[in-house]
């Protein structure tokens, strides 16, 4: 038979079909079923149901489709149930039965993002055997699920992402997290202004962290951290608390990142890098002003990676703090002045091997801190320099010029620059 007579679509084993399928948006995949008469049900053995109303234009067509789709899913289990929901459409009870149908089909993931008025959670949801994660996001109408929060045991949940718009049901939220005793994954978007109430999470199996305040508040809140299996910690928005850390004692990497630290909060940044300390990895972001107090010392830093850094005595003050640091990575950087400090700090005359800058534009002054990086780096091998800002080729040519003319103290350093005309460069 001529390959081109052969209907490859149908001959598909049903699980790949299955797996095509489950990658599409539910609405595209049912209408597949109008390829052939062989494909008219596949689409009903999906694992994963995803629902949008920004592709419905009329209320009544989406809940019709919603109960149609629920009704005549066939899987024996789903991997993910997502309802994506940013019309303000009362739906009801829809809503709820369709969480409950996706709880008895053995759902996995559940991803909820919806404003709805009128929306109640199914009881199943909170005891669900098969969930594994858990995304939820109501805007301001979390409230009405979570004042009133059931019995909650979860026992296969490991991944919690949650927005907290009130602070009037905190002890809710411990209790949907206490009910979680596998919950190695957890992500707090705290979106209100929080009382002098502390926030005290005391998760034992807890190995990954993230905590955000989008929204500035006057009021400055403590945070007690005693997670002794945490390895990932995220910290970022608005900074508007004090972080008393008390067992990080597994913590490898950190994230912080800032939106806007004002003035008189600047020692707020210092005293949490003070808890973080331990850490093997760092990323630190938005850093517009000078310590004016000494930074702590990171014993153990192997990775540091700085972006939006406006001073350079700002990076090598983290320099300074890190003594036993390999790998620096620097993005966005925008040098206000430049003064040469009289030393270089340890690391980069024992232990600092790798550089990666990456820029927007690059200034004169920018090529005064690369001549002070490679005339102080003795064991540097690699220092790699992208350029992102598009400009002309004699910009990049009179660039690559000096940047080889550069000291160098390190004998086997290759220095690498990616741009629009010389892209992966080798400048030795």
């Amino acid at each position: 038979m001529s390959s081109k007579n052969v209907d490859r679509l149908s001959i598909l084993p049903e699980e790949i079909a299955s797996h095509i399928l489950s990658s599409m948006p539910t609405k595209d995949a049912v209408q597949t079923s109008i390829l052939s008469k062989s494909w008219r049900y596949k689409w009903r053995l999906v694992t994963n149901l995803d629902f949008d109303d920004d592709t419905f234009h009329d209320k009544n067509i989406l809940i019709k489709f919603g109960d149609w789709v629920m009704n005549v899913c066939k899987a024996s289990h789903l991997q993910l149930f997502r309802l994506h929901f940013s019309k303000r459409w009362n739906l009801k009870s829809r809503v709820s039965n369709w969480i409950d149908k996706a709880v008895r089909l053995n759902v996995r993931e559940l991803d909820i993002e919806v404003t709805s008025l009128s929306l109640k959670l199914p009881l199943s949801m909170f005891t669900c055997k098969t969930l594994t994660k858990l995304k939820l996001d109501f805007c301001d109408y979390v409230r009405s699920f979570l004042t009133d929060l059931p019995l909650v045991y979860l026992p296969c949940l490991k991944s919690l992402d949650i927005s907290v718009y009130t602070d009037h049901y905190i002890n809710a939220l411990y209790k949907l997290i206490n009910g979680c005793p596998l919950l190695e994954n957890l992500s707090l978007h705290i979106m209100c202004k929080v009382n002098k109430e502390n926030y005290i999470s005391n998760i034992p199996t807890l190995k990954r962290l993230k905590l955000t305040w989008p929204h500035h508040t006057s009021v400055i809140n403590k945070v007690f951290l005693n997670v002794p299996d945490l390895e990932y910690l995220c910290i970022g928005g608005m900074l508007c608390s004090v972080f008393v850390m008390e067992d990080l004692s597994s913590l490898v990497e950190a994230s912080v990142s800032f939106s806007e630290i004002i003035f008189d909060r600047h020692h707020l940044l210092v005293e949490l890098l003070n808890g973080l300390s331990g850490v093997k990895s760092l990323f630190v972001q938005n850093v517009s002003f000078l310590f004016t107090s000494p930074l702590p010392i990171f014993p153990n830093m192997k990775h540091l990676k700085l972006k939006n850094f406006q001073h350079s005595r700002s990076i090598l003050q983290f320099l300074e703090s890190c003594p036993e640091l390999k790998h620096l990575y620097i993005e966005e950087k925008l040098i206000h002045t430049w003064v040469e400090p009289k030393s270089a700090p340890a690391c980069m005359l024992t232990n600092l091997t790798t550089i990666k800058i990456s820029i927007c534009k690059l200034w004169k002054r920018d090529m005064l801190f690369l001549k002070y990086m490679l005339k102080n780096s003795a064991v540097l091998k690699n220092i790699t320099i992208t350029w992102r800002e598009s400009c002309n080729v004699e910009e990049e040519t009179w660039f690559c010029a000096n940047l080889r003319k550069l000291p160098k103290a390190s004998r086997c350093c290759e220095i690498h620059f990616h741009g629009k005309y010389w892209s992966h460069s080798t400048i030795s």
